[in-house]
C-alpha cells in the first residue's frame, strides 16, 4: 500500500485528487485510508464542504466512487493510467438518521472487497460492500463492482470512441438539448431533455459540467446515469415521489457522447417495503445501456432535503 496515504486515524486534509482521479482538489470527499485486512479497509470521508453535491444519495454516491481509484492504486496497486469501468451499484439510506442529523460530518466508509479477480498477479476486477457510519450510526450500505484495464485492452476495446478529446469535440459540436423542467434545483445540473412522450427523455449531456466532466472522459460517467434516473423518477410527478431512498443499477454498456441516449421510466409495484419502485432503463443505437430499479420514501410535509449538519 501507497505508505503516504493518510490514515483515518489522523483526520489529516483530503487526499491528493490524482489518487480519486479527480483534476479539481475541492472535489476530493475522502481524506484517509487504512487497511485492516488483506481486503478489508476503513476509508475516511469529509463532507463538511459539498456545496453542488445535492441530496444524500448524491453525496453518497460519488464518495463511493472515489473509492474506486483510492483502492485501485493504494490498496491494490493498480498503475495509474488503467481505466476503471463500473458493473453493477446499489446502495440503501438510512433516511430517518438522515433527516434528522443532516449529511453533512466526517463519516468512515467500512469496506469489505470480494470477490476480486487477479491476472498475471494484477486486479482486474473487485466487488465492494460498504457500510457507512458516522458518529457511531449507520448512515447507508452499498454493494458495487467493478472492473479495471490496462490502457493497452482498453484502447483496442474502445477503438476510435476511446480518444477522450475526439468524443468530447463531437460532444460539443452537436447542440445541448435544452433542459426538462422541474427534474433538478438548478438548469446546469438537469441531465433530462424533454420528447414528446411524458415517460421518456432524451440524456442531457453537458460536457462543460464541473462534477461530470471534472477531466476528459469518452462516455457518459455512471454518476451522470445515475442520477438521470433520479431525475427521471422525479420528473414523472408520481404523487408518492420523494427521495431515492434506495437504488440497484446495471450498467450494460458505455454511453457515448456521439449519439442520442434515451430514457424511459415506468411504474412497478410497490417493493417489499411499501415504497413506490420505477424501472429506469436507457438505450442508444437500439441498445440496452442502463437499467436501475429506484424505490422511493414518500417526501415528509416541510423537509424537502435533508439539512446539512455542523461541520
Amino acid at each position: 500500500m501507497n505508505t503516504s496515504m493518510t490514515t483515518v486515524a489522523s483526520r489529516a486534509p483530503r487526499v491528493e485528487k490524482g489518487l480519486v482521479h479527480k483534476h479539481d482538489a475541492g472535489q476530493v470527499l475522502l481524506s484517509g485510508l487504512e487497511r485492516l485486512g488483506p481486503d478489508e479497509f476503513l476509508i475516511a470521508a469529509d463532507w463538511t464542504d459539498t456545496a453542488g453535491l445535492g441530496d444524500g444519495a448524491v453525496l453518497l454516491t460519488e464518495t463511493i466512487r472515489q473509492t474506486f481509484p483510492l483502492l485501485s492504486h493504494a490498496g491494490y496497486d493498480v498503475p495509474f493510467g488503467h481505466r476503471l469501468a463500473w458493473s453493477e451499484y446499489r446502495y440503501a439510506l438510512n433516511l430517518p438518521s438522515l433527516r434528522e442529523n443532516g449529511i453533512g460530518g466526517r463519516p468512515d466508509l467500512h469496506i469489505r472487497c470480494y470477490d476480486v479477480i487477479r491476472r498475471r498477479e494484477r486486479v482486474t476486477g473487485l466487488s465492494l460492500h460498504i457500510t457507512v457510519v458516522r458518529d457511531g450510526e449507520q448512515l447507508a450500505t452499498a454493494h458495487t463492482r467493478f472492473t479495471i484495464q490496462p490502457p493497452a485492452i482498453y484502447d483496442r476495446l474502445r477503438g476510435p470512441r476511446g480518444d477522450a478529446h475526439r468524443m468530447l469535440e463531437l460532444a460539443r459540436s452537436r447542440p445541448l438539448p435544452p433542459p426538462v423542467a422541474g427534474a433538478g434545483e438548478e438548469f446546469r445540473d438537469v441531465v433530462l431533455s424533454p420528447t414528446d412522450a411524458t415517460d421518456r427523455w432524451q440524456l442531457r449531456i453537458d460536457t462543460h459540467h464541473p462534477m461530470y466532466f471534472d477531466h476528459p472522459g469518452d462516455h457518459a460517467p455512471g454518476i451522470l446515469l445515475l442520477e438521470a434516473a433520479k431525475q427521471a423518477v422525479r420528473t414523472l410527478r408520481h404523487p408518492r415521489v420523494g427521495v431515492a431512498e434506495a437504488m440497484e443499477t446495471v450498467f450494460h454498456r458505455y454511453v457515448e457522447l456521439d449519439s442520442p441516449c434515451w430514457v424511459d421510466a415506468q411504474l412497478l409495484p410497490d417493493d417489499q417495503l411499501g415504497r413506490a419502485r420505477f424501472l429506469v432503463t436507457m438505450h442508444q443505437e437500439g441498445r440496452l445501456c442502463f437499467t436501475a430499479l429506484v424505490s422511493v420514501a414518500k417526501q415528509e410535509p416541510g423537509r424537502e432535503q435533508a439539512r446539512p449538519a455542523a461541520g
